[in-house]
């Protein structure tokens, strides 16, 4: 029971926020709605809640949020000092990011090639790549012990995957093909070749 009541209590906070800017009746404030959605969060329960809205297929499309004031709301939220905090918590904890990141993965997908045509995102992206901070930066997470560990653990899970299986299995058997096909024709070419010198004789 109690699960259920955080499930809902981000949502319904969010509609508070949403009624008491349009119609000014609302009993909870701003300032008091967004404190008590970033205490929520910082909780365990809060975070598990969180999780499951964004694992649960059915919550993603009743979750639609189209109220400016609810989308200024939660943007001012992040970027404040307890919004900054509560977020570094949440995504310290790899169960949430693994979920969060799982949930955004299309749209994340969508965007990146949204953005790989965009001229000035390319630009952009060759001036920080060419930064020297960020070269130095990029050097040590690839050359980092977390980051080895995750490509490796990256490597196994590719390597183990089935349909990853298949295709390397395919790739052999048609390498094979074509190995065998060049043989037999030079076997072939090589039996005529010694046929019509045979015949000259």
């Amino acid at each position: 029971m109690k699960r259920f009541a955080l499930v809902f209590l981000i949502p319904f906070s969010l509609m508070l926020a949403s009624c008491g800017a349009q119609q000014g009746k609302a009993e909870l404030d701003y300032e008091q709605s967004k404190q008590m959605m970033i205490d929520v969060l910082k909780t365990d329960e809060g975070k598990k809640a969180l999780m499951e809205i964004l694992a649960d297929d059915k919550a993603k499309q009743h979750l639609v949020i189209e109220s400016e004031v609810v989308k200024t709301t939660i943007s001012e939220s992040l970027v404040s000092k307890e919004g900054q905090e509560m977020w570094q918590k949440l995504f310290a904890d790899p169960k949430f990011l693994d979920n969060f990141l799982t949930a955004i993965a299309k749209e994340q997908e969508k965007m990146l090639k949204h953005l790989m045509n965009d001229a000035e995102f390319q630009k952009k992206m060759l001036e920080l790549m060419q930064n020297p901070e960020m070269e130095e930066q990029t050097l040590k997470v690839l050359t980092s012990q977390k980051f080895k560990e995750h490509l490796e653990k990256s490597i196994i899970e590719t390597i183990e995957n089935p349909i990853f299986q298949t295709k390397i299995l395919k790739a052999t058997e048609k390498q094979d093909e074509e190995k065998s096909d060049e043989e037999n024709k030079k076997q072939e070419d090589g039996g005529q070749g010694q046929e019509q010198g045979g015949g000259g004789q």
